[in-house]
C-alpha cells in the first residue's frame, strides 16, 4: 500500500536513518517506535510527502487515498470547525466549494447550470448530503461540543485545534493513514474512543504514541526504528517487547557459546602451538577461532512507552476550549471531567 526504497535522511555528517526499505500494508497498523530523537517524526513527515529525503523514494500504490493527522493547527483559523473536518476529504470540500459559489451566483448562465448539475452528481457520490452529519460525530466523539460545531476555528484553544485535526484525519477515512501522537490532548475516555474507531477501520495506518495502552490496543505490528534501521515485528507493543527482548537473549547465549568454543580452542593453541607433533593441529584450531565471528549486541537505543508521559499529555485536555472563558459550559464541564 505504501512503501520506500532506499530511504536515507542526513542532517550533518550523521545520517539520521540510512537506506531503509520497507512496505507497510494490507490493512496493519503499524506502531512506529523508537528513542526520542531517532527520527520517527522525520519519517513519518517522509511518508506523508512534508519533507524530502536525502536520497531514496516512497511509492503509494496506484488509486489509495493517503491521509494524515495535520500539525499545523493554526492553518484554519478563519474557517468553520465543522468545515475544518470535512476539509479531509479534499475533493469533496473542493465540489462543496464550487457548488456553493456558482449557487452564489446572482445568475446562473447555461454554462452555469450545466456544471452545477455534474458537481450535484459527484457531492451526491462522496456522500456529501451526510458530510456535516458525519464530521459533527467525529467532533462529538473526540470531546467538541455541538454548539461549538459552526464556530471558526481561531476561537478553539490550542490542544483542541489539534481535536479538529484528529476528526479531520479521519473524516478522510484513507487507504493509508498516518498519525503522529494522535492521543496528545486527549482524555482517557476520549482515548478509548478513538481505539474503538481505528480498530473497526480496514485502513492500512502508521502511528507514533508514547501511550503503551493504546499501541497494545490498536496495532497489530510494530516498526521499531532502532540505530537507523527499521525492523518490523508482528503483534502489539507487548508482543513485540516479548519477542525483541527473547531475540535478545538467543543473541547472548549464542555469543556465550561461541566465547565457550574460543576459549577451548585457544587453550589449545596456546598448549601445543610449541609442540612440533601437533602444531598442525594448533595452527587448525587457530584457523578456527578466526572464522567465529560474535554478533554485535547494540544496547537498544529505544526507551519504553510510559503511562506517564501519557498522563501528562492527557492533563493539558482540562485546559479551556475557548481564550478568555475561565468557566466551563456543562458540555465543556462533562469533557474535562474525563480527564486521566
Amino acid at each position: 500500500m505504501i512503501s520506500t526504497a532506499n530511504i536515507t535522511m542526513q542532517f550533518g555528517a550523521k545520517p539520521l536513518f540510512e537506506n531503509v526499505s520497507i512496505k507497510f500494508g494490507n490493512g496493519h497498523r503499524y506502531g512506529l517506535i523508537g528513542a526520542n530523537g531517532c527520527g520517527k517524526s522525520t519519517f513519518m513527515k517522509i511518508l506523508g510527502g512534508d519533507l524530502e529525503p536525502s536520497s531514496g523514494q516512497v511509492m503509494v500504490e496506484s488509486g489509495a487515498r493517503l491521509g494524515k493527522l495535520r500539525q499545523d493547527q493554526f492553518a484554519y483559523e478563519n474557517e468553520r470547525v465543522i468545515d475544518t473536518v470535512i476539509m479531509g476529504n479534499a475533493e469533496l470540500a473542493q465540489v462543496a466549494a464550487e457548488r456553493e459559489r456558482i449557487y452564489a451566483l446572482p445568475e446562473m448562465s447555461e454554462e452555469d447550470g450545466m456544471a452545477v448539475a455534474d458537481l450535484e452528481v459527484r457531492f451526491a457520490e462522496l456522500d456529501g448530503y451526510t458530510a456535516e452529519a458525519r464530521a459533527g460525530e467525529l467532533l462529538l466523539g473526540l470531546g467538541i461540543p455541538l454548539e461549538q460545531h459552526s464556530g471558526p476555528m481561531s476561537e478553539v484553544a490550542p490542544g483542541w485545534k489539534l481535536r479538529v485535526l484528529l476528526a479531520q484525519a479521519l473524516f478522510a477515512d484513507p487507504d493509508v493513514l498516518l498519525l503522529d501522537e494522535p492521543t496528545n490532548h486527549l482524555d482517557i475516555n476520549t482515548i478509548r474512543w478513538l481505539e474503538g474507531v481505528l480498530t473497526a477501520r480496514n485502513s492500512t495506518m502508521i502511528i507514533i504514541s508514547h501511550d503503551r495502552h493504546f499501541l497494545n490496543s490498536v496495532c497489530t505490528h510494530m516498526a521499531d526504528l532502532d540505530y537507523g534501521e527499521i525492523k518490523l515485528f508482528p503483534g502489539n507493543y507487548d508482543d513485540y517487547m516479548t519477542a525483541a527482548t527473547a531475540a535478545r537473549e538467543r543473541q547472548h547465549a549464542d555469543n556465550a557459546k561461541k566465547k565457550a568454543q574460543i576459549a577451548e580452542l585457544q587453550q589449545f593453541v596456546s598448549r601445543f602451538s610449541a609442540n612440533a607433533s601437533k602444531a598442525k593441529q594448533a595452527t587448525s584450531r587457530a584457523r578456527q577461532i578466526d572464522k567465529i565471528k560474535l554478533e554485535e549486541i547494540k544496547p537498544s537505543s529505544r526507551v519504553s512507552p510510559l503511562s506517564a508521559s501519557s498522563r501528562r499529555a492527557r492533563s493539558t485536555a482540562t485546559r479551556s476550549m475557548w481564550r478568555g472563558s475561565p468557566r466551563a459550559t456543562p458540555a465543556r464541564r462533562r469533557c474535562s471531567s474525563a480527564s486521566a
